[in-house]
Protein backbone atom coordinates (compact mmCIF):
# COMPACT_ATOMS: atom_id res chain seq x y z
CA UNK A 1 0.00 0.00 0.00
CA UNK A 2 1.25 3.60 -0.79
CA UNK A 3 0.80 5.64 1.75
CA UNK A 4 0.08 9.44 0.66
CA UNK A 5 1.22 13.14 2.96
CA UNK A 6 -1.71 15.03 1.96
CA UNK A 7 -1.14 18.45 2.28
CA UNK A 8 -4.18 20.36 4.27
CA UNK A 9 -5.68 21.87 1.03
CA UNK A 10 -6.35 18.36 -0.16
CA UNK A 11 -8.92 17.30 2.64
CA UNK A 12 -11.22 15.80 0.35
CA UNK A 13 -8.59 13.03 -0.62
CA UNK A 14 -8.72 12.17 2.95
CA UNK A 15 -12.15 12.21 3.52
CA UNK A 16 -12.41 9.85 0.53
CA UNK A 17 -10.13 7.16 1.87
CA UNK A 18 -12.01 7.71 5.28
CA UNK A 19 -15.20 7.36 3.80
CA UNK A 20 -13.94 3.83 1.82
CA UNK A 21 -13.26 2.34 4.75
CA UNK A 22 -9.26 3.02 4.90
CA UNK A 23 -7.26 4.40 7.89
CA UNK A 24 -5.74 8.39 7.61
CA UNK A 25 -3.59 9.64 10.28
CA UNK A 26 -4.10 13.44 11.52
CA UNK A 27 -2.58 16.17 13.25
CA UNK A 28 -3.95 17.44 16.68
CA UNK A 29 -2.77 19.56 19.18
CA UNK A 30 -1.34 16.38 21.05
CA UNK A 31 0.15 13.64 18.67
CA UNK A 32 -0.93 12.95 15.61
CA UNK A 33 -3.91 10.17 15.42
CA UNK A 34 -4.40 7.25 13.26
CA UNK A 35 -7.82 7.92 12.23
CA UNK A 36 -10.85 5.77 11.13
CA UNK A 37 -14.32 5.63 10.77
CA UNK A 38 -15.44 4.97 14.27
CA UNK A 39 -18.89 3.59 13.45
CA UNK A 40 -17.30 1.25 11.08
CA UNK A 41 -15.86 -2.37 12.38
CA UNK A 42 -13.62 -3.45 9.54
CA UNK A 43 -11.65 0.09 9.54
CA UNK A 44 -11.49 0.12 13.44
CA UNK A 45 -10.09 -3.55 13.40
CA UNK A 46 -7.55 -2.43 10.65
CA UNK A 47 -6.65 0.19 13.44
CA UNK A 48 -5.18 -2.71 15.59
CA UNK A 49 -3.63 -4.17 12.66
CA UNK A 50 -1.73 -1.24 11.57
CA UNK A 51 -0.30 -0.52 14.60
CA UNK A 52 0.10 -4.06 16.17
CA UNK A 53 -2.22 -2.90 19.18
CA UNK A 54 -3.59 -5.52 22.00
CA UNK A 55 -7.51 -5.58 21.25
CA UNK A 56 -8.68 -5.00 24.32
CA UNK A 57 -6.95 -1.40 24.25
CA UNK A 58 -9.63 0.95 23.83
CA UNK A 59 -9.67 3.74 21.56
CA UNK A 60 -10.64 7.34 21.83
CA UNK A 61 -13.62 8.33 19.18
CA UNK A 62 -12.94 12.13 18.26
CA UNK A 63 -15.45 13.99 17.85
CA UNK A 64 -16.23 17.96 15.62
CA UNK A 65 -19.20 19.02 17.66
CA UNK A 66 -20.56 18.42 21.17
CA UNK A 67 -24.02 17.12 19.54
CA UNK A 68 -22.40 13.97 18.75
CA UNK A 69 -21.46 12.80 21.46
CA UNK A 70 -25.22 13.05 23.21
CA UNK A 71 -25.86 10.55 20.39
CA UNK A 72 -23.44 7.32 21.75
CA UNK A 73 -23.55 8.12 25.16
CA UNK A 74 -26.07 6.76 27.74
CA UNK A 75 -25.78 9.20 30.38
CA UNK A 76 -23.85 13.09 29.95
CA UNK A 77 -23.58 14.45 33.58
CA UNK A 78 -23.84 18.00 34.13
CA UNK A 79 -20.26 18.05 35.54
CA UNK A 80 -18.95 16.62 32.52
CA UNK A 81 -20.70 18.97 29.77
CA UNK A 82 -19.62 21.72 32.19
CA UNK A 83 -15.64 20.73 31.68
CA UNK A 84 -16.21 20.23 28.23
CA UNK A 85 -17.79 23.34 27.58
CA UNK A 86 -14.61 24.77 29.41
CA UNK A 87 -11.38 22.69 27.58
CA UNK A 88 -13.29 22.08 24.23
CA UNK A 89 -11.91 21.92 21.82
CA UNK A 90 -8.25 20.78 23.51
CA UNK A 91 -6.27 18.09 24.67
CA UNK A 92 -9.31 16.29 27.36
CA UNK A 93 -10.62 13.03 27.15
CA UNK A 94 -13.50 12.40 28.88
CA UNK A 95 -15.10 8.38 29.82
CA UNK A 96 -18.86 7.87 29.37
CA UNK A 97 -20.76 5.07 29.80
CA UNK A 98 -22.42 4.48 26.26
CA UNK A 99 -25.69 3.30 24.73
CA UNK A 100 -25.55 -0.61 24.12
CA UNK A 101 -24.34 -1.44 20.82
CA UNK A 102 -24.19 1.98 19.39
CA UNK A 103 -20.34 1.43 19.26
CA UNK A 104 -17.92 -1.60 18.16
CA UNK A 105 -16.58 -3.67 20.92
CA UNK A 106 -13.28 -3.21 19.21
CA UNK A 107 -13.95 0.46 19.97
CA UNK A 108 -14.70 0.33 23.80
CA UNK A 109 -12.02 -2.38 24.25
CA UNK A 110 -15.67 -4.71 25.14
CA UNK A 111 -16.40 -2.28 28.23
CA UNK A 112 -19.71 -0.22 28.59
CA UNK A 113 -17.74 2.87 28.46
CA UNK A 114 -16.24 4.97 25.91
CA UNK A 115 -13.67 8.06 25.70
CA UNK A 116 -14.56 10.93 23.71
CA UNK A 117 -12.31 14.55 22.99
CA UNK A 118 -12.57 17.35 20.42
CA UNK A 119 -8.98 18.00 19.04
CA UNK A 120 -7.64 21.39 18.78
CA UNK A 121 -7.31 21.50 15.74
CA UNK A 122 -8.63 23.40 12.59
CA UNK A 123 -7.46 20.71 9.82
CA UNK A 124 -8.76 17.98 12.06
CA UNK A 125 -12.09 19.25 12.93
CA UNK A 126 -12.86 20.01 9.37
CA UNK A 127 -11.42 16.76 8.14
CA UNK A 128 -13.86 14.94 11.10
CA UNK A 129 -17.00 17.68 9.67
CA UNK A 130 -16.87 16.17 5.97
CA UNK A 131 -16.45 12.75 7.25
CA UNK A 132 -19.84 13.05 8.64
CA UNK A 133 -19.06 10.74 11.03
CA UNK A 134 -16.57 10.68 14.38
CA UNK A 135 -13.25 8.94 14.11
CA UNK A 136 -11.15 7.01 16.34
CA UNK A 137 -7.68 8.26 17.08
CA UNK A 138 -5.47 6.44 18.88
CA UNK A 139 -1.66 7.54 18.61
CA UNK A 140 -0.18 6.88 15.03
CA UNK A 141 2.83 4.94 15.64
CA UNK A 142 3.36 1.66 16.22
CA UNK A 143 1.79 0.00 19.53
CA UNK A 144 4.21 1.02 22.64
CA UNK A 145 6.74 3.24 20.70
CA UNK A 146 6.91 7.17 21.50
CA UNK A 147 4.11 8.82 20.27
CA UNK A 148 4.18 10.72 16.82
CA UNK A 149 4.18 14.56 17.18
CA UNK A 150 5.15 15.27 13.18
CA UNK A 151 3.79 13.45 10.28
CA UNK A 152 6.96 12.36 9.53
CA UNK A 153 7.21 10.48 12.97
CA UNK A 154 4.01 8.25 11.50
CA UNK A 155 5.30 7.81 8.11
CA UNK A 156 8.44 6.06 10.28
CA UNK A 157 5.99 3.93 12.03
CA UNK A 158 2.66 3.15 9.42
CA UNK A 159 4.43 3.42 5.63
CA UNK A 160 2.52 0.76 3.75
CA UNK A 161 0.61 0.24 6.44
CA UNK A 162 -2.00 3.10 6.25
CA UNK A 163 -3.71 4.84 2.92
CA UNK A 164 -2.94 8.62 3.87
CA UNK A 165 -1.00 11.54 6.36
CA UNK A 166 -2.86 14.87 6.98
CA UNK A 167 0.62 16.52 7.19
CA UNK A 168 -0.72 19.10 9.49
CA UNK A 169 3.10 20.50 10.91
CA UNK A 170 4.48 19.72 14.52
CA UNK A 171 2.24 19.38 17.63
CA UNK A 172 1.83 22.21 19.73
CA UNK A 173 1.70 20.06 23.07
CA UNK A 174 3.87 17.41 22.53
CA UNK A 175 1.38 14.51 24.91
CA UNK A 176 -1.40 12.83 24.70
CA UNK A 177 -4.78 14.32 26.17
CA UNK A 178 -5.91 14.08 29.73
CA UNK A 179 -7.79 11.57 30.61
CA UNK A 180 -11.18 12.30 32.76
CA UNK A 181 -13.38 9.10 33.71
CA UNK A 182 -17.40 10.10 34.97
CA UNK A 183 -18.20 6.78 35.37
CA UNK A 184 -17.31 6.96 38.81
CA UNK A 185 -19.17 8.81 41.61
CA UNK A 186 -15.83 11.47 41.89
CA UNK A 187 -14.43 11.49 38.45
CA UNK A 188 -10.81 10.56 38.26
CA UNK A 189 -7.91 11.48 35.93
CA UNK A 190 -6.66 8.27 34.37
CA UNK A 191 -3.86 9.58 32.33
CA UNK A 192 -2.30 13.20 33.27
CA UNK A 193 -2.14 15.75 30.67
CA UNK A 194 -1.78 19.69 29.79
CA UNK A 195 -5.28 19.93 31.72
CA UNK A 196 -3.74 19.56 35.05
CA UNK A 197 -5.75 18.13 38.11
CA UNK A 198 -5.92 21.87 39.66
CA UNK A 199 -7.36 23.27 35.98
CA UNK A 200 -10.01 20.88 36.27
CA UNK A 201 -10.71 21.05 40.25
CA UNK A 202 -11.18 24.56 39.67
CA UNK A 203 -14.49 24.31 37.10
CA UNK A 204 -15.83 21.21 38.86
CA UNK A 205 -14.34 20.18 42.48
CA UNK A 206 -13.00 17.75 43.85
CA UNK A 207 -11.23 15.13 40.96
CA UNK A 208 -9.24 11.93 42.14
CA UNK A 209 -6.23 11.10 40.66
CA UNK A 210 -5.33 7.05 39.47
CA UNK A 211 -2.16 6.49 40.33
CA UNK A 212 -2.71 2.19 39.27
CA UNK A 213 -0.05 0.99 36.90
CA UNK A 214 -2.24 -1.34 34.93
CA UNK A 215 -0.11 -4.49 33.76
CA UNK A 216 0.19 -6.50 30.40
CA UNK A 217 -2.80 -9.22 31.68
CA UNK A 218 -5.38 -5.98 32.57
CA UNK A 219 -8.04 -4.26 30.51
CA UNK A 220 -7.34 -0.96 30.80
CA UNK A 221 -10.16 1.70 30.43
CA UNK A 222 -8.42 4.11 28.86
CA UNK A 223 -5.64 4.30 25.74
CA UNK A 224 -1.77 4.96 27.50
CA UNK A 225 -2.40 3.55 31.13
CA UNK A 226 -0.09 0.21 30.70
CA UNK A 227 2.94 -0.43 33.06
CA UNK A 228 5.10 0.51 29.79
CA UNK A 229 4.06 2.84 27.43
CA UNK A 230 6.05 5.10 24.72
CA UNK A 231 9.33 3.20 25.12
CA UNK A 232 12.00 3.08 22.35
CA UNK A 233 13.72 0.58 21.13
CA UNK A 234 17.21 1.74 23.41
CA UNK A 235 16.80 1.29 26.86
CA UNK A 236 16.30 4.39 29.00
CA UNK A 237 16.76 5.10 32.67
CA UNK A 238 16.05 8.21 34.48
CA UNK A 239 18.06 10.95 36.43
CA UNK A 240 16.70 11.91 39.77
CA UNK A 241 16.22 15.41 39.38
CA UNK A 242 16.67 15.39 43.61
CA UNK A 243 20.16 13.48 42.81
CA UNK A 244 20.93 14.78 39.71
CA UNK A 245 23.81 12.09 39.45
CA UNK A 246 24.40 12.52 35.94
CA UNK A 247 28.10 12.35 36.77
CA UNK A 248 28.00 9.31 38.48
CA UNK A 249 25.81 7.82 35.81
CA UNK A 250 27.54 8.41 32.60
CA UNK A 251 31.05 6.99 34.36
CA UNK A 252 28.99 4.15 35.43
CA UNK A 253 27.87 3.89 31.70
CA UNK A 254 31.62 3.97 30.21
CA UNK A 255 32.66 1.30 33.25
CA UNK A 256 30.27 -0.96 31.10
CA UNK A 257 31.28 0.03 27.91
CA UNK A 258 28.34 1.07 27.09
CA UNK A 259 27.52 3.66 24.20
CA UNK A 260 25.26 6.60 26.12
CA UNK A 261 22.75 9.33 24.91
CA UNK A 262 21.61 12.11 27.03
CA UNK A 263 18.53 14.04 26.54
CA UNK A 264 17.82 16.63 28.77
CA UNK A 265 18.00 20.43 29.45
CA UNK A 266 20.54 22.59 27.42
CA UNK A 267 22.49 23.62 30.71
CA UNK A 268 22.97 19.13 31.12
CA UNK A 269 23.54 18.66 27.45
CA UNK A 270 26.46 21.53 27.24
CA UNK A 271 28.06 19.99 30.27
CA UNK A 272 28.23 16.63 29.21
CA UNK A 273 28.12 16.43 25.66
CA UNK A 274 31.83 15.55 24.92
CA UNK A 275 31.70 12.72 27.38
CA UNK A 276 28.46 11.11 25.37
CA UNK A 277 27.99 9.63 21.95
CA UNK A 278 24.41 11.55 21.22
CA UNK A 279 22.45 14.50 23.09
CA UNK A 280 19.12 16.42 21.99
CA UNK A 281 18.25 18.96 23.72
CA UNK A 282 14.69 18.88 25.54
CA UNK A 283 14.29 22.60 26.64
CA UNK A 284 16.71 25.66 26.07
CA UNK A 285 15.57 27.54 29.39
CA UNK A 286 14.25 24.62 31.56
CA UNK A 287 10.84 24.85 30.72
CA UNK A 288 8.29 22.01 31.51
CA UNK A 289 6.39 23.33 28.29
CA UNK A 290 9.25 22.99 25.81
CA UNK A 291 10.56 19.52 27.66
CA UNK A 292 6.67 18.19 27.29
CA UNK A 293 6.42 19.42 23.84
CA UNK A 294 10.29 17.71 22.60
CA UNK A 295 10.22 14.18 24.54
CA UNK A 296 9.05 11.82 21.99
CA UNK A 297 10.54 13.50 19.27
CA UNK A 298 13.57 13.25 21.80
CA UNK A 299 13.22 9.94 22.29
CA UNK A 300 12.53 8.75 18.99
CA UNK A 301 15.43 10.81 17.36
CA UNK A 302 17.92 9.14 20.17
CA UNK A 303 16.41 5.86 19.01
CA UNK A 304 17.64 6.00 15.04
CA UNK A 305 21.00 7.51 15.96
CA UNK A 306 23.77 5.72 14.09
CA UNK A 307 26.10 4.39 15.89
CA UNK A 308 23.11 2.49 17.57
CA UNK A 309 23.09 3.68 21.10
CA UNK A 310 22.69 1.04 24.33
CA UNK A 311 21.58 3.49 26.85
CA UNK A 312 19.86 6.42 27.22
CA UNK A 313 19.54 8.83 29.99
CA UNK A 314 16.38 11.52 30.68
CA UNK A 315 16.29 14.21 32.74
CA UNK A 316 13.43 14.18 35.45
CA UNK A 317 11.02 17.12 36.54
CA UNK A 318 9.65 17.25 40.28
CA UNK A 319 6.18 16.11 39.74
CA UNK A 320 4.00 18.88 40.14
CA UNK A 321 1.38 20.97 37.40
CA UNK A 322 2.29 19.88 33.95
CA UNK A 323 5.22 17.54 34.88
CA UNK A 324 2.91 15.17 36.47
CA UNK A 325 2.17 14.75 33.02
CA UNK A 326 5.71 13.96 31.54
CA UNK A 327 6.83 12.39 34.03
CA UNK A 328 3.53 9.81 33.48
CA UNK A 329 5.33 9.40 30.13
CA UNK A 330 9.27 9.50 30.82
CA UNK A 331 8.21 6.45 33.66
CA UNK A 332 6.59 4.31 31.49
CA UNK A 333 9.27 5.01 28.45
CA UNK A 334 11.40 3.64 31.42
CA UNK A 335 9.67 1.27 33.12
CA UNK A 336 9.83 2.92 35.82
CA UNK A 337 13.61 2.73 36.37
CA UNK A 338 15.99 5.36 37.83
CA UNK A 339 19.87 5.56 37.17
CA UNK A 340 21.43 3.39 40.48
CA UNK A 341 25.11 2.29 39.68
CA UNK A 342 24.53 -1.75 40.32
Amino acid sequence: MDTKIIQPQDIEVAVALIQAGELVAFPTETVYGLGADATNEAAVKKVYQAKGRPSDNPLIVHVAQLKTVFEYVDNFPENAQEIVRKFWPGPLTIILPVKKDRLSPFVTGGLSTAAFRMPNNEITLRFINKVGVPLVGPSANTSGRPSPTTAQHVFHDLKGKIAGIIDGGAAEVGIESTVLDFTEKTPIILRPGAITHAQIEAVIGKVQVDKHLVEASETPKAPGMKYKHYAPDVEVQMIDATKQNWQAAIEWAHGKKLAVGVLASKTIVTKYQSEVVAVYTLTEHNQIEEAMHTLFSGLRKLDEHQPALDILFVETFAEQGLAIAYMNRLKKAAGQKFFCAQ
